[in-house]
C-alpha cells in the first residue's frame, strides 16, 4: 500500500514545500494523486544555475536552455494561478528578459507572499544591474525580505510600505545611503538586518537607524567616512570588516551581546606598529566611540585586529559596567597590548575566555577581589 499517497493534500502540499520547485514538478508523474498537487504547494523555490543549467559546462549560455528555464517558470505560476503563496525564492543567475523577471516578483507579491528571497544577476556582457521593482517595497504581507548579489536598490525611494517586514537581509547589493535610511523608517516592526559587503552608493556616510531593530549583523569589506547606528532596541551586534573612519553617533544602550570584527592587512598590520606613525594611529583614533556606544553590553567578543585598533585608543576606552562574559580571540602576537587597559575597565568580569589560534583555549571564572586588576593585569 502506498501509504504517503493517502495522505490529506495540506499534508503533502506541505511535504512538497520542502523540495525545490523542479523536483516538486517532476513527483507529478509518480500518480494521478499527485498530479495537481504543485498547484497548491505554497512555497516556490527556483534555481536556475544548481538545477536547470547543471551540470553541462556552457549549458547555462546556450539560448534553448534559458527560454525553457523561462517558459518553466511561467507554467508554474499559471498552474498556481491566485493560491496563496508563503515563500518565493529565486536565484536566476543568467537574466535576459527583466521584464519577465518583473513579472514572477509580481506574480508573488499579489499573492501574499511572507518570505520573499531574490538573486539575480544580468550577463556581465550588458553592462548594467537588475533594478529591483518598487512593488517590492509595497507589499503588506511581507515578513521577511533577502535581496542578494549586485541588484540596485536606487528605486526605493517611492513608496514604502513593508507594515510586517521583521527581517531585511542586504547581501552585495547598490545601495544610496540616504534612500536606506528612508527605507529602515518605514519598517516599523524590523527586528533582523544583515548587510553582508553593501556597496554603499555616491556616499561614504551611513547611518543604521532604527527604533524596533534587535539583532544587527554588519559585513563590510572598505572603509567608510562615517558609519553611525541609532538603535536603542538593539540587543545582539555584529560586526565585521573595515573600521570607519569615525562613528559620530552610537546609540545601543540595551546591548545584550556584540562580536566586533575588524579587518587588517599584514602591511597594515606593520603600518599600524610603527613608532611615531600618527598617520595610521589617527586613521583609527574615532575607534573608541564605537565601544562608548556600547557600554551596558552584558557579553562581547573580540577578535584580533580589533585588539589592535583598541591599542591606538586605549586610554579612551569605556569602562564595561555590565559585562560579565568577555571573549577573545587572538593569534600569538596580535592584540594583546590592549589587554590591561581592557581588562581594567571591566568591573565585573565573571568569565574570561582566551582562544588562541594555536589551538590553546583558556577559561577563567574570576570572582571579584580587591586585588584582582593588580594580579590578573600584571
Amino acid at each position: 500500500m502506498d501509504r504517503v499517497s493517502i495522505l490529506p493534500d495540506e499534508v503533502l502540499c506541505h511535504i512538497l514545500s520542502f523540495l525545490t520547485t523542479k523536483e516538486a514538478a517532476l513527483t507529478s508523474i509518480l500518480a494521478k494523486r499527485w498530479r495537481n498537487l504543485l498547484s497548491f504547494v505554497p512555497c516556490i523555490t527556483i534555481d536556475d544555475d544548481s538545477v536547470f543549467l547543471h551540470p553541462e559546462e556552457g549549458k547555462k549560455d546556450r539560448q534553448e536552455v534559458k527560454q525553457s528555464f523561462m517558459d518553466f517558470m511561467d507554467r508554474v505560476l499559471a498552474l498556481q494561478g491566485n493560491s496563496p503563496l508563503k515563500v518565493f525564492s529565486l536565484k536566476c543567475l543568467t537574466v535576459v528578459d527583466t521584464d519577465r523577471v518583473d513579472g514572477w516578483v509580481s506574480n508573488a507579491l499579489a499573492r501574499a507572499v511572507s518570505d520573499l528571497d531574490l538573486k539575480i544577476i544580468i550577463p556581465s556582457d550588458i553592462g548594467e544591474f537588475y533594478k529591483l521593482s518598487p512593488k517590492c517595497f509595497d507589499c503588506s504581507t511581507l515578513v521577511k525580505l533577502k535581496i542578494n548579489c549586485v541588484i540596485d536598490l536606487t528605486l526605493v525611494a517611492g513608496r514604502i510600505f513593508l507594515p510586517l517586514l521583521k527581517t531585511l537581509v542586504l547581501d552585495h547589493v547598490t545601495v544610496c545611503p540616504n534612500e536606506f535610511e528612508t527605507l529602515l523608517h518605514a519598517l516599523p516592526s524590523l527586528e533582523e538586518l544583515l548587510l553582508v559587503y553593501v556597496m554603499w552608493k555616491g556616499m561614504e556616510d551611513v547611518t543604521v537607524s532604527s527604533s524596533s531593530l534587535k539583532t544587527l549583523t554588519m559585513t563590510l569589506d572598505y572603509t567608510l567616512k562615517t558609519l553611525s547606528f541609532d538603535t536603542p532596541s538593539l540587543l545582539h551586534f555584529k560586526y565585521s570588516g573595515y573600521a570607519a573612519l569615525d562613528y559620530p553617533v552610537v546609540n545601543m544602550g540595551n546591548l545584550v551581546d556584540a562580536q566586533i570584527d575588524f579587518f587588517l592587512s599584514d602591511s597594515q598590520l606593520k603600518q599600524l606598529r610603527e613608532p611615531d606613525n600618527d598617520e595610521d594611529a589617527h586613521r583609527y583614533s574615532k575607534v573608541w566611540k564605537l565601544f562608548h556606544g556600547i557600554p551596558y553590553v552584558g557579553n562581547l567578543c573580540l577578535l584580533p585586529d580589533t585588539l589592535e585598533v583598541l591599542s591606538m585608543c586605549s586610554e579612551s576606552m569605556p569602562v564595561f559596567t555590565n559585562l560579565k562574559s568577555l571573549t577573545i580571540r587572538s593569534d600569538e602576537d596580535r592584540g594583546w597590548q590592549a589587554m590591561p587597559a581592557l581588562l581594567r575597565n571591566c568591573p565585573h568580569l565573571e568569565t574570561l575566555v582566551i582562544k588562541i589560534s594555536v589551538g590553546m583555549l583558556a577559561t577563567a571564572s574570576l570572582e571579584r577581589t580587591k586585588d584582582f586588576h593588580s594580579n590578573f593585569v600584571q
